[in-house]
């Protein structure tokens, strides 16, 4: 007779944590525990039908990125959108969530451990019964949070949400902290939240591919047109240059930086020329100026893509820097990636004891 799997979720206090990219780098180190996982997302976003049933976007990506056969993946119950929300407020949709949850997620033959993909935030999905501690004692399951490092003044934050979580929370990973604060995150923030009973599984570094963004997102984001270089979209930009100053300046600039996308004006052409020359993955012009045929050529000869964008400086920039701060690890680099952070950074064996989980392969 198979055992009753144990659960896990993992939950952040505010979007674009990092629950994702943690799932997949913990599966992999969880696996390599021996031990038979499964995964599952109660409350999507966005959400597209696929033969008869709702897929969403993070449940495909991990599913297809950890190799998961379909009775190791529990269905996603609901897409949270302005629609699902008026049919909710309106009366129209009746559904006990609470009861869809224990139906489909209470399955023996989800292996030892079931990791589920939390809410956004601690109160999305309360309106449907589907909330991060909702959703945890209707399946009894340990919390895992994970954190955005901001500044020391981020333990506030963290303290209040032990006070919700309470005995649930197994511990917490503080994700994108800046080589500068490790020292301040290890020696003053960690001792501090294992005084106050919130054990710190891991503290990641930040990671530069890891908040990098397509240029094929950036076009999507910015409504922009393709100049050139259209077969190039997927060339992943780490950071954001303005080119506003003088061509000297500006190489100077450009030099110092890697990956980088340029926003421009489509009149500059020396600070275009400059950056096609230094370690650009696209340019982006702004005032709908074309660029001069030499400027377009050299592009494609470097297989630069040049975009241009109906918007002013400012509002690209805004835009831009948005993108990266809501970025999924959706490409195999990233995920690559991810899994080493979580080897180097992730305190697996404490986890497996703190969730009384045997191994069945002695982890070093």
């Amino acid at each position: 007779m198979p055992k009753s799997p144990k659960y896990l979720l993992i939950g952040s206090t505010e979007a674009s944590s990092g629950k994702s990219a943690t799932i997949l780098g913990l599966s992999n180190q969880l696996r390599q525990a021996g031990l038979d996982i499964a995964y599952g997302k109660p409350l999507g976003k966005s959400l597209r039908e696929s033969e008869g049933s709702l897929i969403e976007e993070d449940v495909e990506f991990i599913t297809r990125s950890l190799n998961l056969q379909p009775n190791q993946v529990a269905p996603t119950l609901l897409a949270l959108n302005e629609t699902t929300l008026q049919q909710r407020l309106s009366g129209k949709d009746t559904t006990d969530y609470q009861q869809s949850l224990a139906s489909e997620y209470l399955q023996d033959n989800l292996g030892d451990l079931v990791l589920l993909e939390g809410p956004a935030n601690l109160s999305e999905g309360h309106l449907f019964d589907l909330s991060l501690m909702q959703v945890a004692d209707a399946l009894d399951a340990g919390v895992i949070l994970v954190f955005r490092y901001k500044s020391l003044l981020s333990i506030e934050a963290l303290l209040f949400a032990k006070q919700l979580v309470g005995e649930r929370l197994i511990g917490i990973v503080i994700n994108d902290v800046p080589a500068e604060h490790l020292q301040a995150v290890n020696n003053t923030m960690r001792p501090f939240l294992e005084q106050h009973d919130i054990p710190v599984l891991g503290i990641l570094p930040k990671s530069n591919l890891l908040r990098s963004i397509t240029v094929g997102e950036l076009v999507h984001q910015l409504n922009a047109q393709v100049l050139c270089r259209g077969d190039r979209l997927n060339l992943l930009v780490e950071s954001l240059a303005i080119g506003a100053m003088n061509v000297n300046a500006a190489v100077k600039y450009f030099r110092k930086r890697q990956n980088m996308a340029v926003v421009t004006g489509g009149d500059r052409v020396e600070i275009q020329q400059a950056a096609l020359e230094t370690s650009t993955q696209c340019l982006i012009l702004t005032g709908q100026l074309p660029p001069p045929s030499f400027i377009l050529n050299r592009a494609e000869e470097l297989e630069v893509p040049i975009l241009s964008v109906d918007l002013d400086t400012l509002s690209t920039v805004e835009i831009i820097e948005r993108a990266f701060g809501q970025v999924g690890v959706h490409e195999p680099i990233k995920v690559e990636c991810v899994g080493h952070l979580m080897r180097e950074h992730f305190d697996i064996n404490r986890l497996l004891t703190l969730m009384d989980l045997s191994p069945a392969t002695t982890l070093s």
